[in-house]
Order: C-alpha cells, then structure tokens, then sequence
C-alpha cells in the first residue's frame, strides 16, 4: 500500500460532512490514508432564489469539482442526485455506494387534517412540487431552500403546515422527527438515497482505491434513473423522477414527468430482465416524450425562461 493520503472534498454541510466522512471510514477500513477538505458551494450561499432560477446545472457540485481539477482534492463525495448527468471533462465515476432509502417524507407539525383541506406545504424540488400538486391541486407551495438543519427549522418558524424531505438525508444525520409520513406515492428523484465519488479519470491510485467501494446493484439502478433524466431534460430543469430496484433477475422501473403545476402527469413502469438494462432508461424516457412528453417539456421550457 501506497503512503499517497487521498484528499476528500466535500460541502461543510452536516449532511455532506456525514457522507464524506462514511467514505472515509472505507478506505480508512481499507488501509488508506485520508484527509477531508470541506469547502462552501455556490447552492449552500444563494439561498434567495430557487436553485432552477440559478441556470445552472451542478451548483452543489461545481465547486468541488473546479477544486478536483486545480489539484487540491483528490475525490470528491456527492448526494448522487445532485449530480448533473453529465460529468467535467477529466472526471469520472469512481464508485457508487450501496442506497439508503429512495423515499421522499412529509415532515408536519402534528396535525394532517389540511390533507383534506387548504394546506401549505414547503420544498425547493420542482419535482416535489408538481408531484404534489397534481395530489392536492388545492395546497399551495413555497419554496425551501438551505441544508437540513435550515429547512426544519424554517418548518417551525413559518405558518406552513410541513415540508418535503429526503428520508436517507435526515436518517443519516439523526433528524427525522416523529411528525412525519412517508410519501409512498411520490417518485423520488434520480439517483435520490446514493451516494457516489467522483475522481480524476488520469488518478488511477484514487479510482482503483475508491472501486472497492462500489455496490454494482445500485449502481446499474442509479445508471437507468440518470439515463431516464438525461435523455428527458435536455439540459433544462424540470418534474422528473425516476427509481429502478433488482428483484431477483429482474429490474422494475418507474418513471415520471409533470407539467411545472402538476397538472399533466405522464407515467411508465416496466420491468425487464437485469441483463438488458443497457439503454433501458433511455428507451423509457423515449415512450414519455412519444406520449406527450415533448409537448409537456417545451412548456416547461417557455414557464422557466418567463
């Protein structure tokens, strides 16, 4: 084993701290050295706007990813969903570690008689927001933008009555609260409840390390959600959600794409066998856009550029 001490980059985030740190662990476990360098992204400082407003794509991921290049980090760890679809030139994949939970919670204040009512409900997820109102076409949504710790505490500080949350980022810091619900109906994002490290695609020490730490399942699961939402969004942000599981020799997709107030919905769910999933996610994504998708996604285009 090499002396090399392989350089973490990760957000200052809890939840990024958490993950960084699990990688770590790894490759500590593994007999590799390491250190962890955090640093602040763009995401975590313009908190004013909704990240789509922003225009651009990978605003969690940038900053790592420009400090990879310049040679001050050597891996960097993600929320895989944050991820854009399509990586810097000169950084790869290195590993995709085994998912935690792909759900999406309702976080509430103790009281869910607004379910069947007028209610507000919280969340910086396009789509979360169209999921939810196609649902509940009366609520209205706000939007939440900042770390875990921000949004539950701007929960208790505003008249709304709860919020959207990935259930693997509270689990993994110890947050979720007992007021919750598990939104069993909603389709998470791409990728939502992975974690995956980035490397130089030239540091072949760092990628050779970091593959051991690669769960195949999840990552050919995460690979047809990524391939459903690249070949939908062409660059431009909007109501996807895809989640692809292994049950025996066989892979169950499911997929989604909604109109920006969630009013036009197009759906798949198709299963095939594990050894065909090349190329499966695209061809899903090919049926939505065949079937209304394309109507829906340039609407979404001219909502956005208002």
């Amino acid at each position: 084993m090499t002396n090399k001490t392989i350089r973490i980059g990760t957000r200052d985030s809890e939840l990024a701290l958490w993950q960084a740190h699990t990688v770590e662990k790894k490759l500590n476990d593994l007999g590799y050295q390491t250190e962890i360098t955090a640093v602040k992204s763009q995401g975590d400082i313009l908190l004013d706007k909704p990240l789509y407003e922003l225009g651009i794509t990978g605003i969690f991921t940038k900053t790592l990813d420009i400090a990879m290049i310049n040679g001050q980090i050597d891996i960097a760890v993600h929320s895989m969903k944050d991820v854009p679809t399509a990586l810097p030139i000169g950084i790869v994949q290195a590993a995709v570690l085994e998912r935690a939970s792909e759900k999406d919670i309702l976080v509430h204040k103790g009281n869910l008689d607004f379910l069947h009512s007028n209610g507000i409900v919280a969340t910086g997820s396009l789509r979360r927001q169209a999921q939810w109102l196609n649902r509940y076409p009366n609520h209205e949504v706000v939007d939440l933008r900042g770390n875990v710790n921000t949004r539950l505490q701007k929960l208790k500080e505003n008249n709304w009555n709860g919020a959207v949350f990935a259930e693997a980022g509270l689990d993994r810091i110890n947050l979720k609260p007992e007021n919750h619900i598990d939104l069993d109906w909603m389709i998470p994002a791409p990728a939502q409840g992975a974690m995956v490290v980035v490397a130089m695609e030239t540091d072949i020490f760092c990628r050779e390390a970091v593959a051991k730490l690669n769960h195949k399942q999840t990552e050919i699961c995460t690979e047809i959600e990524r391939e459903f939402l690249k070949t939908l969004e062409g660059g431009c942000t909007a109501p996807i959600g895809a989640f692809a599981e292994v049950f025996e020799n066989q892979i169950r997709f499911e997929g989604l794409l909604c109109s920006l107030d969630g009013k036009d919905k197009i759906h798949i769910e198709k299963t095939i066998s594990i050894d065909s999933y090349k190329n499966f996610g695209r061809d899903c994504a090919l049926f939505v856009l065949d079937n209304g998708g394309r109507e829906i996604m340039i609407q979404i285009r001219k909502d956005l550029n208002k």
